[in-house]
C-alpha cells in the first residue's frame, strides 16, 4: 500500500472514530469540503503541509500518525 494511499485511508480512518461527517470535518478543519472527499478518495494524492496541518490538528493526530 502507497503512502498517498494511507493519507486518505488514514484521514477516513480517524475522522470517523470521532463520528464527523465529511461536512463537519471540513468545517472543523478549516479546508474546503470539496478538497477533503479529493483527499479521501485519493484524487489529491499529496495534500499540502499545511492543509495536513489542519486536518491533523482537527484530528488531534500528528501529520505523522496520518502518513502511517
Amino acid at each position: 500500500m502507497s503512502t498517498e494511499n494511507n493519507i486518505s485511508e488514514n484521514i477516513k480512518k480517524y475522522r470517523a472514530k470521532l463520528g464527523l461527517s465529511q461536512e463537519v470535518f471540513a468545517q472543523k478543519a478549516a479546508v474546503k469540503y470539496t478538497t477533503l472527499t479529493k483527499i479521501e478518495s485519493n484524487v489529491i494524492k499529496k495534500p499540502s503541509v499545511l492543509i495536513m496541518a489542519r486536518i491533523a490538528k482537527a484530528l488531534s493526530v500528528s501529520i505523522e500518525e496520518l502518513l502511517k
